[in-house]
């Protein structure tokens, strides 16, 4: 059995933690805007270090865990790591978006919308869950 509790909290803090999509911490013209389909390289720094704090406490604090057929004492921080590194790469608008707003795919353009938040969802998805559960991905800490 594998352990779809870490999948299903980074894919979920994906989705709400994406810059622009709820919120974008800073915004380009106030402190926090709302449903602004913006971005920007402090934004995803900030977006990002929240969702790492949330992550750790969700799978290492509170231990999510989803049909785990396994207990370990041990804190495993791979789930956290991997899941911080895809959340940057992997944001719609700072190294592409897909779908673009004008073409198919676009480069560093700062801007989202909501087909390419699904789409980068989707690809999150999709890494995650085969590093997670097909590769098997762990870095214990005692």
């Amino acid at each position: 059995m594998s352990d779809w509790g870490p999948v299903f909290v980074a894919v979920v803090l994906f989705i709400l933690l994406t810059p622009g999509l709820l919120i974008q911490i800073p915004g380009k013209s106030r402190m926090i805007e709302y449903g602004n389909f913006q971005t920007s390289g402090v934004s995803i720094l900030v977006h990002s270090v929240l969702y790492f704090a949330l992550i750790c406490i969700f799978l290492l604090a509170i231990g999510v865990h989803i049909l785990s057929c396994f207990s370990t004492t041990m804190a495993d921080w791979g789930p956290v790591l991997i899941g911080v590194v895809l959340f940057v790469l992997l944001q719609p608008g700072l190294l592409f978006q897909l779908p673009g707003h004008s073409r198919p795919m676009e480069f560093g353009s700062m801007k989202t919308n909501g087909k390419s938040i699904a789409v980068h969802t989707l690809i999150f998805f999709t890494l995650y869950a085969i590093l997670i559960l097909a590769v098997h991905v762990h870095i214990y800490t005692g």
